[in-house]
Parts: C-alpha cells; structure tokens; sequence
C-alpha cells in the first residue's frame, strides 16, 4: 500500500502579529486606508508600535488620533474566544488572499473607501480562504416583498446545492432569506456584519446567525468586540461582501439602498454584477432595474444563469429533468418554414406551400420528399400533408 504523503505544515500568524492587528483593529476606524497601507510597508508589530507612540506618517496619524492610546489586544483575543471566535489575519492560512486583493488595487487605482481590512474576526467551522474561493454574494433590501424573500431563499438554496457558498449582510429581509435558504440546502453560508461578531444584531437574527456558525458557516466582521451596529459601517461593510466573492446577484434594491451600493462596490471592484428584474411599479426593485437598464448588471433569472455569468464555476449543469426537445428541432430553417406551411387536415401544392414560407417553389419540391422520407409530411390525393409528431418521452 502507498503511503499518503504527509500534509506539510501551514504558516501562521506569531502572537505578536495577532496581537498588533488586534489593536490596530480597534485603534483605526475601518477602512482606514492610509493605515492600511503603513501596516504594508512596515508590518504589523512595527506599525502598531510606531501607532501608540505616534511615530508614522500625518495621514496615519488622523486616522488613529481618536483611540491610539486604547490597548485592548489582548482583551479582545479573550472576549473573542469566550464566544467561539477567533481573529483571522493575513497571516494565517485562512485569510482569503485573493478575493481580497481586489480591494487593494482598487485601492490603488484611487477608488476611495475600498481597502483592504487588516484582520477578519470569525465566528463559525468555515474555513474563511475556502469559502470565498467560488462564492456568491445574494443581497437586498430589508424591507423586502414576499417576491423578494422567496427567490432570495431560491437562488441561495440552488447556488449552495451546487457548492457554491453564499454570502450576504445577515440583515432582515432578503439577506436573511438567502441565509436560510443556503442552510435548508445543507450548503455554506457567511454573514458579514456592520458590528462585532459578540453583539446580537439584528436582534431578530440572533438565532439565525448562531446558526450559520454553529452548521458550517461563518459570522465575519473586521470590528472589534463589543463594537455597535452604525448606518456608516453597513455602508463600510458592503465592501467586503463585494470583496469576498466572485459576483453580486441582487434580489430588490430601492433606487437608493445598501443593496444597491454593493452591487456598485462590486462592479468597481471588477466583480461580477447581477440584478433579478420585478415588477415594473414595484419601487422595491427600481434599483434593480437600474443597474440593468444602466449596464451596470446582468439580467439573471434562475440559479443557472448566475452560474454561468459568473463564468469560472464551469458550465450550469444539465437539470435532472431537462425539458424534452420537439420534434421539430433536427430541421434546417428552410425545411423548417415548409414544415410550418403545411396544415394536418387538408393537402396543399408546391406552389401554396412556395407562397405561404417564402421558399422558392423548386426549393420547397425538393425539401417536401425529404420531409415525407423523415416522417414530417405525406403526399395524397388533394396535396401534400403535414404529420404531426409527439415529443419524445
């Protein structure tokens, strides 16, 4: 027997690193790009030093004047372990390096309000590098139709049957709906949060968000413990459901909304952007329209075409009982049209087939013998005929 080969040791963040993003956590309001970008250059045991004694740069400086003198690392790694959460860094073999460096050229290219975090506490088994390796986000609005919920739980119940993992924001509405809908398939689901992952919020999720870490998901936030929900951090946030994913399906979104400003983050970030049309009065999804009628989004009606705007899952598997192909479908355009001129009860010429398809006359003389050799037509008495022929069962 062939012995397996041994799983080579994975690198990880040292305590000091966890420690130094920790405290730049809570010292830089999010997304705090100058920050971001010292902690680059030097690391993050001396940018947390050269932070608390305010030796770095002016731009560094305004971003964690406020609470550069509160040291609460250690604090935070405890409270975060008493509620099963851990802080993951880039550091760490977990740290979902890739979908993330779309925030950081974007960045780069001077999109304002998109860098990238410094650290990610998590709640929850998923592994959060596997997760966001071919996920998809399902947003909307909170104040959702009965329209809305149903496709969100829909869509999010097919994408994670195929192994697709759903991310979305955790908020009433159609955030909710798609996390249920990702937990009835028995599939990945992730909640990024505008607050820390220890507070209950919305209060109207608390059981639904323990239950997406307690089954295979993960409560995600880049605040710190104890942190409040505020209206600027959803705003801030949405980034990183962008980030985190290869595409945005969004459910309804009013003309202004979080939804929609996702699906803004995500095209700038060079995600793919998808919007599920409504009905045309319904302002729940006038935002929606939108981001179609502006080419912003791409019109996507079922969990198959979601698969296949996202592109790099592979093609949309056939469905188990795929729609059974007409008769009809083996014949070319012309022998089509002559098909289509002939009736079943009463024969007609060359000629009145030639009039009614459009086919020259010597044309349709030599494609009717080759629909009667094929079982589509039959020559009697009054003319020719056309037989009529049952879909395969």
């Amino acid at each position: 027997m062939t012995a397996l080969p041994t799983e080579q040791p994975v690198a990880t963040a040292t305590d000091e690193e966890r420690l130094a993003r920790a405290y730049l956590l809570r010292v830089g309001e999010p997304p705090a790009p100058a920050l971001v970008a010292f902690v680059g250059e030097r690391g993050p045991v001396e940018a947390a030093a050269r932070v608390r004694s305010g030796d770095c740069p002016d731009k560094v400086r305004r971003e964690t004047a406020a609470r550069r003198e509160v040291d609460l690392a250690e604090q935070d790694l405890e409270t975060a372990a008493r509620t099963q959460a851990r802080l993951v860094v880039p550091e760490d073999h977990e740290w979902p390096a890739w979908p993330l460096l779309s925030l950081a050229v974007a960045s780069g290219r001077g999109v304002e309000n998109v860098a990238a975090p410094l650290g990610l506490w998590v709640r929850g088994g998923a592994n959060l590098a596997k997760a966001a390796d071919r996920a998809v986000a399902v947003v909307g609005a909170r104040l959702a139709t009965n329209y809305g919920e149903h496709n969100s739980a829909e869509f999010a119940h097919g994408l994670a049957t195929r192994g697709v993992p759903v991310f979305s924001g955790a908020a009433l509405g159609i955030d909710g709906a798609a996390h249920r809908g990702a937990l009835g398939a028995g599939g990945v689901t992730v909640a990024v949060l505008g607050c820390a992952v220890d507070i209950g919020y919305p209060a109207g999720h608390v059981d639904l968000l323990k239950r997406i870490a307690d089954n295979g998901g993960a409560v995600v936030s880049e605040y710190a413990p104890g942190t409040p929900p505020a209206r600027h951090r959803f705003l801030v946030r949405n980034r990183l459901i962008a980030g985190l994913t290869d595409g945005t399906v969004v459910i309804e979104a009013g003309i202004r909304s979080g939804a929609r400003n996702t699906a803004t983050t995500a095209g700038a970030l060079g995600k793919v952007v998808m919007a599920l049309p409504g009905p045309v009065q319904s302002a729940n999804s006038a935002g929606c329209h939108a981001l179609i009628r502006d080419c912003k989004a791409t019109l996507v009606t079922s969990v198959d075409e979601v698969i296949d705007t996202v592109g790099r899952f592979g093609p949309a598997p056939e469905p188990e009982n795929p729609r059974p192909r007409r008769p009809t479908d083996v014949l070319a355009p012309e022998a089509l049209r002559v098909y289509e001129a002939l009736v079943p009860r009463a024969g007609r010429s060359a000629d009145q087939v030639a009039t009614e398809s459009g086919v020259p006359v010597d044309r349709v003389r030599a494609l009717l013998p080759e629909l009667e050799i094929d079982g589509f037509a039959v020559r009697g008495d009054t003319g020719w005929r056309r037989i009529v022929r049952s879909a395969p069962k």
